[in-house]
């Protein structure tokens, strides 16, 4: 029985004043053997292998380091051995940042020893100052010029957990922008409660920025039992005063790849439909949530795709892209590469939120296309996924070539545990649940089949429309 919001959306695209031709629609041939493509990849171990795979042959893969090209190798290798027809790569080139050790401890009558971690970007330094916290990032921002002269500003923002992930814009933020606050208050270093909402001894690292003009210091993130503890000091009203060593740093540049692999379509070709993850991770854990699930159960997707006795009519390619954590460098590259025939792309999905269930769907299809949305997500529907139009935004790699005109799909995963482990050394291959992860191959499987046998098009090429409140920015 089809849902209120999905019949819904089917008798207004029905009633709708648009020519026939121009109305997507989705053959009820293609709908049944996605039926049977639905129930094979919820059988199918493939994801959580490709996914063991990359996280136990390759392990952290920081975008610049040796592990970065073995990925690469890999992602060509496992494209060929799943079947694909074609495999390839493009260049992707981005300053290389390099971690090498990082300390810091109180000193004074409470002297111990603090566990944080750099933030992507920081450059190295040893530096001795008093402590102050701010409340929030506002707080700081507040603090008038050279206030914090030989201090070390201590952001203690607590990030709130949510389903959606909507507590991480804010605590993204305190670690964007921090750093440039607390220099314009004449910091010599900064620390922050790290972007996360775990109570273990393992802090979150993660890309910040330093404006234009500013030099740029010493910038760490906190273990949040040890933000607690720096708290409890500082509220006992006495100096607190911390030593913070980072040894890390830009240097130079690195040419990495986007790794892409293609089922060939049946009938056109040369229009595609896009999904994929981002080969790269921060170098604490295996990136196993972040995103090694993305890249292993979009590859399984195509693969289950592929081994059909009949292709849809167009190609399903698949990207593992590069260097999404320091700065989308992958999917702007792409978008660079390819948005020129971007009506040659029916619509791109991106999956980079972990390996929870997916609870929702939904995409930015114009009127004409409002009947063939609703149908993919009647098909996803046995899994669990609600229709949710006019919600969410595309994934951050998509996100580029989205804004070149690329229609977008959003498969929305729970996230509710995501940032107890997001960029941190717990990001490891056994917080994966099989079970899960096999439900998310088997949406992307239906989602990008669908879109790819659809007689017409998702409205790529158009104006792009801006999404209903998207979700919150992820890196």
């Amino acid at each position: 029985m089809l849902s209120v919001a999905i019949a819904t959306c089917l008798f207004a695209a029905a009633a709708s004043g648009h020519a026939a031709e121009r109305e997507t629609r989705i053959p009820d041939k293609a709908i049944a053997t996605a039926a049977q493509l639905r129930e094979t990849a919820l059988k199918s171990e493939l994801g959580y292998r490709i996914t063991e795979s990359l996280t136990t042959e390759v392990g952290p893969r920081l975008a610049g380091s040796e592990a970065d090209a073995r990925a690469v190798a890999w992602a060509v290798a496992k494209f060929k051995e799943l079947g694909f027809d074609k495999v390839w790569t493009e260049p992707v080139t981005f300053p290389k940042w390099e971690r090498r050790s990082e300390s810091a401890h109180v000193v004074g009558a409470n002297a111990q020893p603090l566990h944080l971690t750099a933030l992507g970007g920081s450059p190295a330094g040893n530096v001795e100052g008093e402590v102050v916290r701010f409340a929030d990032l506002a707080a700081l921002e507040a603090a008038p010029a050279g206030s914090l002269a030989g201090k070390i500003a201590f952001i203690d923002y607590r990030m709130e957990r949510a389903r959606d992930g909507a507590g991480y814009g804010p605590g993204s933020r305190v670690r964007s922008k921090g750093p440039s606050a607390a220099i314009r208050a004449g910091a010599i270093g900064y620390l922050m409660r790290s972007a996360g909402t775990d109570s273990h001894r393992n802090p979150h690292t993660g890309i910040t920025r330093f404006d234009e003009g500013l030099k740029p210091i010493p910038s760490a993130a906190l273990a949040v039992p040890d933000a607690d503890q720096l708290g409890r000091l500082l509220a006992l009203g006495k100096p607190v005063k911390v030593k913070l060593a980072l040894d890390c740093g830009w240097d130079g540049t690195y040419t990495s790849q986007n790794v892409i692999g293609e089922i060939r379509g049946s009938k056109k070709p040369d229009e595609v439909v896009v999904i994929g993850g981002h080969l790269d991770s921060w170098d604490l854990g295996t990136g196993a949530i972040d995103d090694g699930a993305g890249v292993g159960l979009t590859m399984a997707a195509g693969k289950l795709i592929g081994d059909l006795k009949q292709h849809p009519a167009r190609t399903i390619r698949v990207v593992a892209f590069a260097n999404e954590e320091q700065g989308l460098y992958g999917g702007k590259a792409y978008a660079d590469a390819h948005m020129k025939d971007v009506a040659k792309h029916q619509i791109g999905a991106e999956s980079d939120f972990g390996a929870g269930r997916i609870y929702a769907y939904s995409s930015s299809a114009p009127e004409h296309a409002k009947a063939a949305d609703a149908q993919i997500a009647q098909a996803l529907a046995p899994l669990g996924i609600e229709y949710v139009p006019g919600q969410g935004g595309p994934g951050p790699d998509v996100g580029p070539s989205a804004e070149k005109g690329m229609a977008w799909a959003r498969l929305a995963q729970d996230g509710t545990d995501y940032f107890d482990l997001h960029h941190t050394p717990d990001d490891t291959f056994d917080k994966i649940d099989p079970q899960a992860l096999a439900q998310n191959v088997a949406a992307y499987a239906v989602f990008a089949y669908l879109a790819a046998s659809a007689d017409g098009d998702f409205g790529s090429g158009t104006p792009p429309q801006k999404p209903a409140t998207p979700p919150a920015a992820k890196k």
